[in-house]
């Protein structure tokens, strides 16, 4: 259902509100350029800064704008489960395609925890769910024995992987089977990612240079690991460098150089990128290709 190219997409914010017409704009940019699914309202696009009522107009805005030409995966996590599923009945009575749910952050639950949050969740809601791992951000991390009896759930269709380990990907195809969609959380571990049998990436890098990720990620799923390889040393300067300060700080700065319609306001604790951190962006722009 899911594969290659799949930003995660940047909020434009002007004047401390969402700005609906840039964001359409930018939803069709994505698609005219090659993206072939979208997520709003995940951590990149500064979630935990919205309201619920803000961020269900925000993917219901996507699913409007994109009109089915590529699936829209809605951001829909909370530590909250309850919160979470509000998010999931939302974002499936806007026609959304599928839930990226991330773990519980800050409760630290076990795995059994883990495993009952999503149960829950799917439950209660036949939405499609993605499975969210990026334990340096929630400190929780989902072991692949229990994805696997996850996996057993018809809903829980795949899992966005941002765990570092590059080694999970052959874990959780053992323990999930051959058709669980696993699509990775870190631009810069990607091309590995692939080659050991993912299916695509839910990119920050997409953002900036979403035609060169869709190659990317075309010529991955192709098996073309040489085309892969030229693109992956184009892009890596830019997976850095949109990290060389709080995310989606550098990716918003990066963007508005390109399309300079696009606001660089974020919302607070998140800052305007460094000075640092805008030399590196604007050197890997120009690596690859970009500026």
């Amino acid at each position: 259902m899911f594969s290659g190219s799949i930003p995660a997409l940047v909020t434009p914010f002007r004047d401390g509100r969402f700005d609906e017409a840039v964001f359409r704009n930018f939803v069709d940019w994505q698609i005219s350029e090659g993206s072939n699914g979208l997520v709003p309202c995940g951590t990149t696009g500064e979630s935990a800064t919205m309201s619920i009522a803000e961020h269900d107009r925000v993917v219901a805005v996507c699913v409007e704008q994109s009109a089915g030409r590529v699936p829209v995966i809605a951001g829909c996590g909370s530590n909250d489960t309850l919160v979470a599923l509000d998010h999931m009945r939302s974002a499936q009575a806007a026609g959304a395609d599928a839930a990226l749910v991330v773990l519980p952050y800050y409760n630290r639950p076990n795995q059994e925890g883990v495993y009952a949050h999503f149960a829950y969740l799917a439950e209660h809601c036949d939405l499609p769910i993605i499975v969210y791992n990026v334990p340096g951000r929630t400190v929780t991390d989902i072991q692949p024995e229990t994805l696997g009896r996850l996996a057993a759930i018809p809903s829980i269709v795949g899992i966005k992987d941002a765990s570092g380990k590059s080694e999970r990907v052959t874990a959780q195809r053992l323990a999930c089977g051959p058709d669980f969609c696993q699509l990775s959380g870190n631009d810069d571990m990607a091309l590995g990612f692939m080659a050991m049998g993912g299916r695509g990436c839910i990119s920050v890098t997409a953002n900036i240079a979403p035609r060169l990720c869709a190659d990317f990620q075309k010529a991955c799923l192709h098996g073309d690991w040489a085309t892969a390889l030229a693109l992956q040393d184009r892009l890596f300067p830019l997976h850095t460098a949109l990290f060389t300060d709080a995310s989606p700080g550098p990716a918003k700065y990066a963007l508005n150089a390109i399309r300079p319609s696009f606001p660089v306001e974020l919302r607070l604790p998140m800052t305007f990128a460094g000075e640092a951190s805008r030399k590196a962006v604007d050197a890997a722009m120009k690596v690859a290709g970009l500026i």
